[in-house]
């Protein structure tokens, strides 16, 4: 999950380069980010790697899911590397941002689909124990693969940049060219240890089973087709029945669109609102997944030992919407500021996840976890698919000069970033109010959101 993580959020410090050697536009930008959601929102595939991972286990999802996180890590790797596709096009887009959009959302079948079943995992080792602890600890290390992606990518860039000549005022002009794709290369060579590390999962599961004698926990009996679809719409109609399901998934969905996407455009945003050089931009927004290293683990040892989850939840959301509030204000643009507003929002991604994935658990049964999370991720994506493209395109529409200035080949002005963070504040003022009524709906249900996770 850190190799996945980091792969995920690579390109978000490199955009400015993109724009000035690949001559992709915000809208470019905006589309391939949109692309993680492709293939899991219209071809509904995290919902079949939810059904499979329920019907076929842990073992076998993860080590699918790993091989194909490492197949589209390879297209996108192809894409920035080839030269001819700078310059030709496919149904009318950039071919480039076309191919790399293709291996990014292959990447997010099995990046999605590893998700659900490292949740599942947990539930299995960790249930009537520190199991939100557990979760804490593991989106810990997967924080720690955004941070690297949002520090490390523009220097490994440089570092391996090379010369090129090109033509400025009718001269022939020796320009350092940065190696966007060496830190692609990087993310391939990390996602393929992580491969090899499910191997080694795979071996530690086996001795658990054994040591609990439960040598049906993986190996299902042989169904039927007809039992088959039975079971798979009977676990369908029993989650989507579920009110509680839905007020979960659907505060998923606005948290992770105020914050993942947000982190897609931070870089970009601390050199335009904040003035800061493009090579140390990225490390800023670095430091908001350094805090979840510590606070997720710790937030999510309280839900364990102390309950109050859905509480915990609706702080994060407040705090979402106090740190894009001040975002989107056009003063106050002292990098001190931003760093100061990172921080919290850090302590936000801390808190809502440490309480919300443990909860489901306490919501569907254990047998329906994997269609259960496959669904709330699916969900999930598609704001991760729409908000990255709509604040992409917000934020042309919102500075029609800046492309104008790069049509005419004259100075670029800076992009003003007030219309993206205010959609961010009104997708943390949604979480808020989703929140409340999943408190309300668990104090009439009697979910146990409120309660502590280990069992006296």
């Amino acid at each position: 999950m850190f190799a996945g993580y980091f792969l995920t959020d690579v390109m978000s410090p490199l955009k400015p380069m993109l724009e000035s050697e690949f001559g992709w536009s915000s809208t470019n930008y905006g589309i391939f980010t949109s692309a993680y959601g492709w293939f899991n929102v219209f071809l509904l595939m995290l919902i079949f790697g939810g059904i499979i991972l329920d019907k076929m286990g842990a073992r076998f999802t993860g080590l699918m899911s790993s091989g194909i996180m490492v197949v589209g890590a390879a297209i996108k790797f192809w894409a920035v590397t080839n030269p001819t596709l700078d310059t030709d096009t496919i149904l009318g887009m950039h071919s480039q941002v076309f191919w790399a959009s293709i291996g990014f959302a292959i990447f997010a079948i099995g990046v999605e689909i590893a998700g659900i079943t490292v949740s599942k995992i947990i539930v299995k080792w960790f249930k009537g124990h520190e199991m939100a602890f557990a979760m804490g600890m593991q989106m810990a290390v997967a924080r720690l693969g955004t941070m690297l992606a949002l520090v490390a990518p523009v220097p490994l860039a440089m570092y391996f940049s090379s010369v090129h000549t090109v033509v400025e005022n009718g001269q022939l002009v020796e320009k350092m060219a940065p190696s966007i794709s060496a830190p692609i290369a990087f993310a391939l060579v990390l996602l393929i240890i992580g491969f090899i590390a499910f191997f080694i999962y795979m071996s530690m599961d086996k001795k658990l089973e054994l040591s609990e004698a439960d040598l049906n926990a993986e190996v299902k009996k042989p169904m039927s087709m007809n039992e088959l679809w039975l079971s798979i719409y009977s676990d369908l109609r029993q989650i989507v029945g579920n009110k509680g399901f839905w007020l979960i998934a659907v505060l998923c969905v606005l948290f992770y669109s105020s914050v993942f996407p947000f982190i897609k455009y931070a870089a970009d945003l601390m050199v335009n609102k904040y003035g800061l050089d493009q090579e140390i931009a990225g490390s800023i927004p670095g430091l908001l997944p350094l805090g979840t290293l510590f606070l997720t683990p710790i937030f999510g040892g309280i839900y364990d030992t102390k309950g109050k989850g859905a509480t915990i939840m609706i702080i994060g959301a407040i705090l979402i919407l106090i740190v894009h509030s001040i975002f989107s204000l056009p003063i106050l643009n002292y990098w001190q500021v931003a760093v100061v507003l990172t921080i919290v929002l850090g302590i936000a991604l801390s808190l809502v996840p440490s309480a919300m994935w443990p909860s489901v658990p306490k919501i569907i049964p254990e047998n329906q976890l994997g269609t259960a999370f496959s669904l709330i991720f699916w969900i999930q994506n598609w704001g991760l698919m729409g908000i990255p493209l709509l604040i992409g395109y917000v934020l042309d529409q919102s500075n029609p000069e800046v492309a104008l200035a790069k049509a005419n080949g004259t100075a670029v002005p800076l992009y003003d970033y007030t219309n993206p963070m205010l959609i961010f504040t009104g997708l943390g003022a949604l979480a808020i109010i989703v929140g409340m009524l999943l408190k309300m709906e668990d104090k009439k249900k009697g979910y146990g959101l409120e309660l502590p996770n280990i069992q006296k």
